[in-house]
């Protein structure tokens, strides 16, 4: 699924509204919306340049080698609920090898049940995997950060010259609302040049 890739149509020049593109505010001079390098569209901040993708992505998370996909603005919840439910079916699948090892006392006991074993633990190995990934993202979820953001924080622009830790954070309950509940693209500019005192 599209993951929110900026394509070159959306741009629309200050002050036009068509309906489809992103209107991008004045930005103040010391930060600059960069044109991407290597595809050569506007990038909408929080925006980032997946090469595996060859696209810019929207509120760009992660490529996910799993999915074989970026993770961005419109996908990411779906993410969220694809990693929950990874969890749900990894949960019962140990269930179920645990149910079917028998432990009465026998000469023969491993060579009965290592099928059983093995898979249960391959299942508890994944399931703490994904337990701790889904986690990790519901907690960068609640700051309203991204899993680029985070890991680099000190290289993105906008995050350097923030007087903030994280400029797009609006507290739990209404990051939690926006990115569960919204449906349409954020211009974040607005929320970052508020936030920072800066003229929209």
């Amino acid at each position: 699924m599209d993951p929110g890739f900026v394509k070159p149509e959306e741009e629309v020049k200050e002050g036009e509204d068509k309906g489809q593109g992103v209107v991008i505010p004045l930005i103040p001079g010391d930060i600059k919306l960069r044109r991407c390098g290597y595809c050569l569209v506007k990038q909408p901040m929080r925006a980032k340049h997946c090469r595996l993708c060859q696209h810019c992505v929207r509120r760009y998370d992660h490529h996910c080698p799993w999915l074989e996909n970026c993770v961005g603005e419109r996908n990411h919840p779906l993410f969220i609920v694809y990693l929950s439910v990874q969890l749900v079916v990894l949960l019962w699948g140990g269930h179920v090898a645990w149910s079917g090892l028998y432990f009465e006392q026998s000469q023969e006991w491993l060579q009965d049940n290592i099928f059983l074993l093995v898979s249960f633990l391959l299942i508890f190995i994944f399931t703490i995997v994904v337990l701790l990934l889904l986690v990790s993202h519901l907690y960068l979820i609640s700051c309203n950060t991204t899993t680029w953001e985070f890991m680099s924080h000190h290289r993105i622009s906008y995050l350097r010259h923030s007087e903030l830790e994280n400029p797009f954070d609006q507290g739990i309950i209404l990051n939690l609302w926006g990115f569960f509940c919204s449906h349409h693209i954020t211009a974040w500019e607005n929320i970052y040049f508020h936030k920072n005192s800066e003229p929209v």
